[in-house]
């Protein structure tokens, strides 16, 4: 199996965690193709939005700015009710924020949370799928999946399926601009080998060494379905030309000082605390490039946009690759046929692409 290369703005070429990390750091440096940041007076006033993971981070930070723009936001978290929601009222000055508790991990939740939107009549213009984790050691989720393959990857499966299938997401039938989808993937998927189909799904053991490696394995998944995701969607959309159904974008928000520390070893806790604030962008500044695909004119034409903090470059070779991308749509479809309500319906009204 071929060596996987990263994108053009990457110092190093060799499938590496240290490869993906010294990329992070060049491009959090580097002012080199950076686009500029989304103005303050491009407004979403009577847009719904969802956001999964805000209560705290960079979560928090893009629904505090969404609802200073005017939209009415729902916060998808675990923990943080009702205090982060206060917080994010307060903070964007907005009193059309809410939040719905969710347990990303765990399938038969997301299905619930689902039902909640279903009931509701909720329709979604912006969806930031945002959640995301790196434990200390490897855990099982409530379906016995590892936990990062669980919430990076099988919870926005079953979350999107059920969103298109219920038509809480719909497809723009005139001129009016598409729905948006963003996903907060990692640059770490540049440096992760292709997915391995043979043991799909698998349950792995890993500890501290071995984390970030699968932390890259888990958004190479996700890169993956994000492209299969806009293709499908999309079918008659090639770059810069066609129509745009639903726009479908990802990116990865760079290194951010928040909490993600929290789950280190006691005595390097200090430590990468210290680190990261004097390194690292806080939420708000790495909540820039999700504001960019959720709210810019610039991209309200576009899909399957990939941006590295402020910077467009493409995903991995691997998650591009049109065959992968395929075959992960039909093999998480057998994995997870319980949780895909209607999967026929919505795989038939979704045309296949070349």
């Amino acid at each position: 199996m071929s060596k996987n290369k990263s994108g053009p703005n990457a110092i190093a070429t060799s499938n590496s965690v240290l490869s993906a990390v010294t990329t992070a750091l060049f491009d959090l440096f580097s002012s080199k193709g950076q686009l500029q940041a989304t103005s303050d007076n491009e407004r979403i006033d009577g847009k719904t939005c969802l956001v999964t993971g805000s209560n705290s981070g960079l979560g928090k930070a893009v629904a505090i700015d969404l609802a200073k723009r005017g939209g009415h936001v729902i916060m998808a978290c675990r923990s943080g009710i009702p205090e982060a929601g206060e917080d994010v009222k307060r903070l964007s000055g907005s009193d059309k924020v809410e939040m719905i508790q969710v347990d990303l991990s765990d399938l038969e939740a997301v299905n619930g949370f689902c039902d909640t939107l279903k009931a509701r009549n909720i329709t979604l213009d912006i969806t930031v799928m945002n959640a995301g984790l790196m434990p200390l050691n490897s855990r099982r989720s409530p379906q016995g999946y590892e936990l990062m393959f669980a919430v990076h990857f099988l919870a926005n499966r079953v979350m999107l399926n059920r969103m298109l299938n219920d038509n809480i997401i719909t497809a723009t039938t005139n001129d009016a601009s598409p729905a948006r989808i963003i996903f907060v993937s990692s640059e770490t998927h540049q440096s992760s080998e292709a997915i391995d189909f043979e043991h799909f799904g698998d349950y792995v053991e890993y500890g501290l060494k071995e984390g970030l490696k699968h932390y890259g394995t888990s958004k190479l998944h996700l890169s993956t379905f994000v492209n299969e995701l806009s293709r499908r969607l999309n079918p008659d959309y090639v770059e810069g030309n066609g129509k745009v159904n639903v726009a479908v974008h990802s990116l990865c928000p760079g290194p951010i000082a928040s909490n993600i520390a929290r789950e280190s070893p006691a005595f390097l806790r200090p430590i990468l605390v210290s680190v990261m604030k004097l390194f690292f962008n806080s939420p708000a500044i790495a909540a820039l490039p999700v504001i960019l695909l959720a709210c810019s004119k610039t991209m309200s034409d576009r899909t399957g946009v990939y941006l590295h903090m402020m910077k467009e470059k493409p995903c991995s070779a691997h998650a591009l690759d049109i065959d992968s991308g395929k075959k992960l749509w039909l093999k998480s479809k057998e994995l997870l046929g319980a949780f895909l309500i209607n999967s026929e319906n919505l795989d038939k009204s979704i045309p296949d692409y070349p």
